[in-house]
């Protein structure tokens, strides 16, 4: 920031001087580019503007016309102010044209009662003015290095967010062309009370320039885009006037963010990624207050307030090799859902979880039931995702509040953990669906269901592991076809001879009877229990 006038008065070169202003009062705001020693009465000419300009008068003319025209001139090229020094030409004060003119024109005039050198008032504005763009180049070289490296990072919008949020120390938000909050970083500050009626205020502030502060509001407002596309806005909220660095600060994170997006052609998109977050957040408590994630929802335009919610878990049954960009599928999916909520006019948060599964949290309209709702989703999105694309949606209870929503969602995730790994083709599951498997799931952590599958198991395992064999997957083909033996060395690409062969070496293994009911039931439970703790390790 320029010293302004009245940071140059209280200067100690010039407070000897006694300075004391005689027009101009309201203006000692003005800024200060730098100082110009003058005595002619024509300088106005080889002036650029925010001088200050110091004198003592002598050249000046006697005329109080050519008086007034001279602080005319000196006003209209832009000049910041005038300081005459008394006792050289002017004695005791400026004649009354001066002050006049300067007062008609707004134009700063100080005069100094005392006789002080100009080179000692040169030095110490200049030195300061100096500094100040020494420090300033100082703060652009760091906001530089900062958003280089979220750049290289690839850092999300709320990461980018938070940093400038650090920097100024201001709530700052992103939004789209919608006006729909992406991302929020609040500063410390109530976010409920930043996002309410966000889209009617936004709406409000429309400036005509890329990056403009808006006094009545206090936002600076930046457009984001790239490549004549633009997509959003960044506002930072101030409290007054933004500084030169501060939009310095708000024009390189729209660079950044911009960027970024870019650069994240087969990953989410800004709203999943805002999406998930607020889901995110919510199973997190990263929010101090249920208020909080209910307001930052409806800056998203989904309203959880005063509805019903149920969350909902959806997985694709093939699995996803993330080596071969499952990221980008995983954000296929996360779209597709997207657009099948709003192609079913159901409001809704649709983000990743993690690198297998799509969270969606989903607020019931009024007089809207769960199961025709869930129904209509996963056919819409059966259409959308694409042919031969396969996953199972699992749902979790409805609940009543956002402070419930993240029991609903442990129970979503683990219905689908279950039915992924057998999916039968039905729209969507819920607990009561999955029957054994889902108790066995439930079970998993426990240390007597894991000492059971190893009882039962653990030579065959020990057999396979040793050799490098496939008689587990052998007894699970028998067991999983009914123990029809015709059926299973079908399913098992082995004549009968040979798969009747494989099952004498079973049961010499595992020291028992495959035709006994109860023994092969027992090696099914423990197969089905050594899948859910596989799986979970995984």
């Amino acid at each position: 920031m320029l010293p302004t006038i009245a940071d140059v008065l209280a200067l100690d070169s010039v407070r000897r001087g006694s300075p004391r202003v005689v027009a101009g009062a309201d203006r000692l705001d003005t800024k200060v580019r730098w100082v110009h020693v003058g005595e002619i009465a024509d300088i106005a000419h080889l002036l650029r503007g925010g001088e200050l300009v110091l004198t003592t008068g002598v050249a000046l003319p006697e005329d109080p016309e050519k008086l007034a025209d001279y602080i005319g001139e000196l006003s209209s090229v832009g000049a910041s102010g005038l300081i005459v020094e008394l006792g050289r030409r002017f004695v005791r004060e400026l004649p009354r044209a001066v002050v006049k003119s300067a007062e008609e024109h707004g134009f700063p005039v100080v005069v100094l009662t005392r006789e002080t050198p100009f080179v000692q008032i040169t030095e110490s504005v200049h030195a300061r003015i100096i500094d100040i763009q020494l420090e300033e180049l100082r703060a652009s070289e760091q906001l530089h290095e900062v958003f280089t490296q979220l750049s290289v990072e690839g850092a999300s919008p709320a990461e980018v967010l938070a940093q400038v949020a650090r920097l100024s120390g201001r709530p700052v938000l992103l939004e789209n062309l919608a006006h729909q909050v992406l991302a929020c970083e609040s500063a410390g500050r109530d976010a409920g009370a930043l996002l309410a009626g966000w889209e009617t205020r936004s709406r409000a502030v429309a400036p005509a320039e890329r990056t403009a502060y808006d006094p009545a509001s206090g936002w600076l407002v930046t457009t984001v885009g790239a490549r004549g596309q633009d997509w959003g806005r960044l506002i930072l909220l101030c409290d007054a006037a933004p500084s030169p660095r501060d939009l310095v600060l708000a024009e390189r994170a729209a660079t950044t963010l911009a960027l970024g997006r870019l650069l994240e052609r087969h990953q989410e998109s800004l709203e999943r990624q805002a999406h998930g977050t607020i889901i995110t957040g919510i199973l997190t408590h990263a929010y101090a207050d249920p208020d909080e994630a209910a307001a930052r929802a409806r800056a998203v335009g989904v309203p959880l307030t005063g509805r019903k919610l149920i969350s909902v878990v959806i997985r694709p049954t093939e699995h996803i090799d993330q080596a071969l960009d499952g990221q980008a599928q995983l954000g296929e999916l996360a779209e597709a859902t997207a657009a099948a909520c709003r192609d079913a006019r159901l409001p809704a948060l649709v983000g990743a979880l993690d690198q297998e599964r799509v969270g969606v949290l989903l607020p019931l309209p009024p007089r809207t039931q769960a199961e025709p709702a869930l129904t209509s989703l996963s056919e819409r999105l059966r259409v959308l995702w694409g042919p031969g694309s396969a996953f199972v949606l699992a749902a979790g209870s409805v609940v009543e509040s956002i402070r419930d929503v993240r029991r609903s969602f442990l129970e979503a995730e683990q219905v689908a953990d279950v039915a992924v790994r057998q999916p039968d083709g039905r729209p969507f599951y819920r607990l009561p669906d999955l029957r054994l498997r889902g108790l066995l799931h439930l079970l998993r952590d426990d240390a007597r269901l894991q000492t059971f599958a190893e009882r039962e198991l653990g030579p065959l395992l020990a057999h396979d592991a040793q050799r490098g064999g496939d008689l587990t997957r052998i007894l699970r083909v028998y067991l999983d076809s009914g123990r029809n033996k015709a059926v299973a060395a079908q399913k098992a690409h082995l004549s009968r001879p040979a798969f009747y062969d494989r099952l004498r070496r079973l049961e010499r293994i595992l020291d028992t009877d495959l035709d006994d009911v109860e023994s092969c039931l027992s090696l099914h439970v423990a197969l089905l229990a050594l899948e859910s703790f596989r799986r979970e390790s995984r």
